[in-house]
C-alpha cells in the first residue's frame, strides 16, 4: 500500500507540475520557446532554476512542457490499449471457437514482429501522406499515441482473456446464468470486475513503456518535433554537449526515471493488494 501511495504522489507531483507550466512561465516573465544565445547552457541559478539549454531556454520551464507531451502520449496511449485489449480479451474469452483463435493469433503475430524497428519504421512515415499536418503538436501525439497502441494492446488481450476464462468458468458465473441473468449482466457484473486489478496493472506498466517509447522515438527525431519539447528531444539536443553541459541532460533523464519508477510502483502496489 505504501508503494500504491508513494507511486500515485510522484505521478501527481509530475502531472501538477506539467499544469502548473504555464502559470511559472507567467511568474518568471521568461518564454520557454524564445531563445537567448547569451545564455547557452547557462548554470542553475536564481535567473535559471536547472540551468538552461544549447539555445538558452530555461530548462526548467521546458522540463514542465516537456512532461504535459510525455505524460500525455503515456497516459493515453496506455488508456486506449487497455480498453482496445480488455474488449478485445473479453470477446475471445467470451466467444471461444474461431473467433478466439483468430483474435490470439492476430495478438502472437504481433508479438512475434520485433516492436523497437517497426515502430522507427512507422514513426518514419511523413504525416502529409496521410492526409495529416506536418510538424503540429496534435499530429505528433496522435501518431505516436496511435503507434503505440497498436502494439501495447496484445498483452492486455491475452491478460483478460486468461482472467475472462477463469471467471467464465467459475461456479458464481455458473449459478447467475442458471437464475437467468443475460450474458450481458454476466460480463457487466460478474466479470468485468475481476479484470480490473490485473488490467490495472498492465495500464500502469503500460504507461511506463510508453514514455519510454515516446522517448526514444523522440530522441531518434521521429516523434515529437521542436521546439515543441519532450523529454526525449531533450535529451537528443543535450547529446552534442553532454560533457561540457552534463546537466541539460541529467534533468529530463531524471525526470524520466522518475516517472517510469511512479508508474512500476502504481503496478506493484495495485498488484500487492
Amino acid at each position: 500500500m505504501t508503494r500504491l501511495r508513494l507511486g500515485l504522489a510522484l505521478l501527481a507531483l509530475l502531472a501538477l507540475a506539467a499544469l502548473a507550466a504555464p502559470l511559472l512561465e507567467g511568474w518568471m516573465g521568461r518564454d520557454a520557446f524564445a531563445p537567448d544565445l547569451f545564455a547557452r547552457y547557462a548554470p542553475p541559478s536564481a535567473q535559471y532554476p536547472l540551468g538552461a539549454d544549447e539555445l538558452g531556454r530555461d530548462l526548467l520551464l521546458r522540463l514542465l512542457y516537456g512532461a504535459r507531451v510525455s505524460l500525455g502520449v503515456g497516459v493515453a496511449a496506455a488508456l486506449a490499449a487497455a480498453v482496445l485489449g480488455t474488449a478485445l480479451g473479453l470477446l475471445a474469452a467470451w466467444r471461444g471457437g474461431w473467433v478466439d483463435a483468430a483474435l490470439m493469433r492476430l495478438a502472437d503475430g504481433l508479438l512475434a514482429l520485433p516492436a523497437l524497428p517497426i515502430l522507427v519504421l512507422l514513426a518514419a512515415v511523413d504525416p502529409a501522406a496521410l492526409g495529416m499536418p506536418r510538424g503540429a503538436l496534435a499530429t505528433d501525439m496522435l501518431r505516436i499515441t496511435a503507434i503505440l497502441v497498436l502494439f501495447g494492446w496484445v498483452g492486455v488481450a491475452r491478460l483478460a482473456r486468461a482472467t475472462a476464462l477463469t471467471l467464465l468458468a467459475s461456479d458464481y458465473v455458473r449459478a447467475a446464468r442458471a437464475l437467468g441473468v443475460t450474458e450481458a449482466g454476466v460480463l457487466w457484473r460478474h466479470v468485468l470486475p475481476g479484470l480490473a486489478a490485473p488490467v490495472a496493472v498492465a495500464s500502469a506498466l503500460a504507461v511506463a513503456g510508453a514514455i519510454l517509447a515516446e522517448s526514444v522515438l523522440s530522441f531518434l527525431g521521429l516523434g515529437i518535433q521542436p521546439p515543441v519539447p519532450s523529454w526525449g528531444n531533450m535529451l537528443a539536443n543535450a547529446q552534442e554537449a553532454v560533457f561540457a553541459a552534463p546537466l541539460a541532460a541529467v534533468w529530463p533523464g531524471l525526470a524520466i526515471l522518475l516517472a517510469v519508477a511512479a508508474c512500476a510502483l502504481v503496478a506493484d502496489g495495485v498488484a500487492r493488494k
